[in-house]
Parts: C-alpha cells; structure tokens; sequence
C-alpha cells in the first residue's frame, strides 16, 4: 500500500537519539522507500562518517546519504533557505521524494521545495522529550534516550598497555574510581587462574581471552560515564601467543590489529616499579623483555602511547591531563605537536 511512497529525512543527528529513531521509524512505517541525509556538524567532534554509520547499522533498510559539502547555516531567512533547499536538491538529484519526515520548522520549506508531503513527528517531544543539546551535556545521564551502538562511541576509551607487574589492574580500576565511571579488568588473567596447566595456556585458549576481553569490553563501555579505562587488550595476548607458542592465529591477529582503532587513547605503564615476584610470574628480566616487545609492536603499527612513570598518584595526574585536553575522534597529537 506504501510502496509508492518515499520517504526523507535529514539532520545532524548530534548525536543520532530515541527523537530522531521515531522520526524514521515514522517513515518507514509509512513509505516503502526511506532515505536519510546526514549533514556535517563543525560544533560536534563525532565525524560524519560515524554518525551516518550509526543509522545504517540500526536501520540496514535505510539508504543514507553523507552531505559533504553542505550548508551548516540553520534559519528560516530567504538566503538560508535557498542555500537549502538547492543542496537539497543537487544532493538528492533524480529521486522522488513524496513525504518529508522532521520535528522541525524547516519542514515547511524543505517540503515544498521538494513537492512533497510535510509530515512532522512529535514536533511537541511530548513522546520522546529529549534533544541533542541534553544529550551533549549529560551522555550518562540521559543514556536511555541513545541506543547502545550510539552510546559506545560516545564513551572516550582508553587502553591502559604494559608488561606484567607494571601496575595497569591497579591503575585502570584507580581512575575509573577517581572518575566515578567503569574499568575493564584483565580478562585474562580471570581465565589464566581457572584453566592453567603448568602456568600455560593453549593458543586455541588465548584466542578465546581476546574474544572473551573484547565481548566484556563493550558490555564496560555501555556502563562507562564519559570514560572507560580498559586493563590490556588483544596486543597482550597475542604477545603471549608468539612467547610460549611462537606463533598467533588469524582470528587472535584480527583481534591484535583491530587495536589500532578501536580505542581513543592507549597509555603505556613503565616497568620502572618494584616487580612483584609472585608464583604465576616469569621474573623480572622477562618483564623488561616483554616491556621491550610491547613497545615495538606499539611502534610497528603506528599507535600512539603516552608513557606513564612514577608513583600511583603521579600516573593518575598524568593520564587526567591528557583527559583534559582530549576531544573525541580529534586529531589530537597533531594538536600537541602544533601547540609545541
């Protein structure tokens, strides 16, 4: 009955929340076509490219369209509305576009220019009362307004590296304290305690360490206020895999190289402390061999680290000047080097 029709809707989505899920599902509910345009966002540090990515992963049915280019001026005078209203059109080219989804004044405008229906959803939010402003303010705090695979992203991760008895356990869970957010423990060594044999492990079961870390990672992530301090990463294990086996597996090297992205800022704990000589530990000189081997591999695939030296207090301090500074998805020791 619907087929005919299609849909459209477009906006920032800063970030993509419940309003705008109504929005769209209002859409596809009605019109057997929906296509959305992102538009770019300068006051918002979350790429465009994330946010289109955020409404195809949701809505895979969807076509969605990435406005490069386009006009960031809102308004309802003449010129904003031509300035519109032509990249509207250059962008959405021979389509038809029969029903125009928004919560918004602009509705009016866009429609007619597009000669199509003006439907407007909850422009009241007397169904979804929230927008992209509270959000911005409070992402934990308003969190039941943004889907999980919003949400994720918008939680800085940092990956806190370094060889055994460096002091990353305690380090993660005393910062994500200090911050009143959530930490990653090391999954592995959960597992190492129960499964063992002679203080090794097999490499079928490092790879399920890193699948496992990875799966309780995101589950860290959804409970994490602007933060979450992750202890180790597949790095680790994968290094683990090459010293007792001498080799990895593809899945635990997919793991390893997908580190490069998945986490915003990765600190690296020096081994400069007092070691901690317990029974399931290799010695000393094997820590200052792994510290060695984790620096390279670090270097090799280009990742970025910030050393961390000294006392508890003195790294906390450390790893709180860098959060101060950082903005999500920026270019961020670009801007260090610049500032320099």
């Amino acid at each position: 009955m619907n087929g005919g029709r299609h849909g459209f809707v477009l906006g920032k989505f800063c970030p993509f929340h419940r309003g705008h899920q109504l929005v769209v599902e209002t859409a596809l509910r009605e019109c057997g076509r929906v296509t959305v345009l992102v538009y770019p966002c300068s006051f918002y540090p979350v790429p465009l490219s994330v946010r289109a990515g955020w409404i195809r992963k949701l809505y895979p049915e969807v076509e969605v369209l990435e406005g490069w280019g386009g006009p960031e001026c809102t308004g309802d005078t003449p010129e904003i509305m031509r300035e519109q209203e032509s990249f509207l059109l250059r962008t959405l080219g021979p389509r038809k576009i029969t029903h125009f989804y928004s919560s918004e004044f602009y509705g009016d405008h866009v429609s007619r220019a597009l000669g199509a229906a003006d439907r407007r959803v909850d422009e009241a939010r007397a169904a979804v009362p929230v927008s992209g402003t509270a959000i911005r303010a409070d992402p934990f705090g308003m969190r039941a307004f943004v889907d999980p695979v919003v949400y994720r992203d918008l939680v800085v991760k940092a990956v806190i590296l370094g060889s055994v008895s460096t002091g990353k356990s305690t380090l993660s869970e005393a910062l994500a304290r200090r911050h009143g957010t959530a930490f990653m423990p090391e999954y592995g060594r959960e597992y190492w305690e129960t499964h063992q044999v002679g203080r090794r492990l097999t490499l079928e079961q490092l790879e399920e360490i890193a699948v496992g870390h990875r799966e309780r990672e995101e589950t860290a992530f959804l409970a994490s206020d602007r933060y979450c301090f992750v202890d180790t990463n597949a790095l680790a294990t994968r290094m683990f895999a090459l010293d007792y086996h001498g080799r990895s597996t593809p899945r635990l090297d997919a793991l390893a190289d997908a580190c490069a992205s998945r986490y915003d800022l990765a600190f690296l704990c020096g081994d400069e402390i007092p070691y901690a000589d317990t029974w399931d530990r290799s010695g000393d000189v094997k820590r200052h061999e792994f510290q060695s081997r984790i620096i390279a591999d670090l270097e090799m695939r280009r990742i970025p680290y910030i050393p961390l030296r000294g006392t508890l207090d003195e790294r906390m301090d450390a790893v709180d000047r860098v959060l101060a500074e950082y903005v999500p998805y920026s270019n961020f020791f670009g801007r260090k080097i610049a500032q320099a």
